[in-house]
């Protein structure tokens, strides 16, 4: 088989052996384009566990995926001459997604996953099988894979099954010009030949949680980058509304409420205050004893945040290190059925984040509702307007900063309380995890937009308020933070402009992750 790499080849290289991979080795070739070869010690236990494979399909008794019909069908014993037959209707059938395709390092994710498990030789497919998976990542060949279709149980069959059709050179893939081609086509151009599955084969493509989990470690790397950027930005809010930063010492949080995020939250925006010349003026002008919840508590809000996402990553790597098939070639030979394709683990920390992405994004929208609001802001102009009443200044930036927030309220409803029976009730508990993972990745996206909302107005408010009085300097890790807002794009302080560009050039600020690496070249590493 001639398997020509389409990907650089001097590109990173993730190498799978049978034992785990990392979450890093995930984002690598979901997102970094990284190259994958199947390890020599994972060839070797594929080639020993598919030998029992083997011997059990000469067996006259029925076994289970591998002379068996599946789901409820598997009460009929399956002729050695139908069993090729049996592999190529099961993907074919189980490929019948809908709706709009999934992004592509989430397909790539899951192709990924799917053939990690594979190499552990607990799934008793043939080491070719593995190889070609490879192959088709290393091509830049991505199978269409459709929004709905997965239940999360077992695993993610649809979306699993239209992997497995492009690596029958069937359905349809993309290129490394994202341009949707039938997949023989793509195959062909690349030296890939189509697999012809045997026994077990088709069934161990599909029966795997890889889409949820591939999802889940992508969505942990955004939310670790995200709460970095909301105690930016919770920083930046506290300078312009002239808070204190006392509330933020270290021996408020970690010795007396030893809540790991809270102190690393509160830490972080110490540091990004750190030098300002703008805290601690809430006893001035407009005396108040105490700033308001939304910035005095961002420690604790954004604390239990981080500790969420700690407990996310604890799930997946423990997800990571599964074999996740049935039946299961177990090492002593036994081939067993099981049920560890059921999702709930995943989906439940799924919609676990989903809620933490939630609340970060509302307790945001509030510091920025307070900037704007001239009865609440401390002398800055209402709605930051170079001509209030002439001018709106960012009040619609709210409006659209609310609608994000508001939308992710509705995205945090969980989707792992639901379960819909299918299979003619074989399978009649169902985990909702891929739905969970998909909702979770739409809250993320939106998280980011309204982070960017706060950073354009305390921006603003801090550039309003240098104007004012030049001797109020802020702190030289927020004078980055706005440095690189205004070199991104954002506009600062003056009448009313087209504000939708601004808006977008934050988001991406925020998206690309320079607004946490100005800032760190002041502070050094945050958490």
């Amino acid at each position: 088989m001639d398997m020509h790499s389409a990907v650089a080849p001097d590109a990173p290289l993730v190498q799978v052996g049978k034992a785990d991979v990392s979450a890093e080795d995930v984002l690598a070739v979901a997102r970094g384009n990284a190259r994958v070869e199947i390890g020599p010690d994972a060839l070797a236990e594929m080639a020993t566990a598919r030998a029992r494979i083997d011997a059990l399909a000469a067996e006259p008794r029925p076994v289970y995926g591998v002379s068996t019909g599946f789901g409820a069908l598997a009460v009929r014993h399956i002729s050695p001459e139908l069993r090729a037959q049996l592999q190529r209707s099961l993907v074919r059938s189980h490929a019948a997604g809908m709706g709009p395709a999934v992004e592509r390092e989430v397909v790539r994710a899951l192709v990924f996953l799917r053939m990690k498990t594979l190499a552990s030789g607990r799934t008793g497919v043939r080491p070719l099988v593995a190889q070609t998976m490879a192959a088709i990542l290393n091509a830049n060949i991505t199978p269409v894979v459709r929004e709905f279709g997965s239940l999360g149980c077992s695993g993610d069959l649809a979306p699993l099954s239209h992997c497995a059709l492009v690596l029958m050179g069937e359905g349809v893939a993309t290129g490394a010009d994202g341009v949707e081609k039938p997949a023989g086509e793509l195959l062909a151009a690349a030296g890939i030949e189509p697999v012809e599955l045997l026994e077990k084969e088709g069934l161990a493509l599909i029966n795997g949680t890889d889409g949820m989990l591939g999802m889940l470690v992508m969505a942990i790397a955004d939310l670790q980058r995200l709460f970095t950027t909301a105690d930016i930005t919770a920083a930046m809010t506290l300078e312009a509304l002239l808070g204190t930063d006392k509330v933020l010492a270290p021996e408020l949080h970690a010795p007396i409420r030893p809540h790991p995020g809270q102190a690393l939250s509160a830490a972080n925006m110490l540091a990004v205050l750190k030098g300002s010349g703008l805290t601690g003026h809430h006893q001035d002008d407009a005396p108040r004893v105490q700033d308001a919840y939304s910035i005095r508590c961002a420690p604790q809000v954004a604390g239990a945040g981080r500790d969420t996402v700690e407990h996310a990553r604890l799930v997946a790597s423990r997800e990571l290190a599964a074999s996740v098939d049935n039946p299961v070639v177990l090492p002593d030979g036994r081939v067993e059925s099981n049920g560890n394709f059921h999702g709930a683990p995943v989906a439940y920390v799924l919609d676990f984040l989903a809620i933490a992405t939630a609340d970060l994004g509302s307790i945001s929208e509030r510091r920025t509702d307070r900037l704007l609001d001239k009865a609440r802001s401390h002398g800055l102009p209402a709605f930051l307007a170079d001509d209030p009443g002439v001018d709106s200044g960012l009040m619609i930036a709210q409006y659209t900063q609310a609608a994000l927030v508001s939308e992710n309220k509705r995205l945090a409803v969980p989707a792992s309380v639901d379960s819909i029976p299918s299979s003619a009730m074989q399978e009649d508990h169902v985990s909702m995890g891929w739905s969970a993972a998909r909702k979770l990745r739409q809250a993320v996206d939106n998280l980011g937009r309204i982070l960017a909302v706060e950073l354009t107005a305390a921006a603003r408010a801090l550039e309003i308020r240098q104007q004012a009085d030049a001797s109020g300097t802020v702190a030289p890790a927020t004078a980055a933070a706005m440095a690189a807002a205004r070199e991104a794009g954002v506009g600062g302080a003056g009448r009313d402009r087209f504000l939708s560009p601004d808006l977008e050039a934050a988001a991406a600020l925020v998206a690309s992750g320079d607004l946490v690496r100005a800032v760190e070249k002041v502070t050094g590493p945050l958490a």
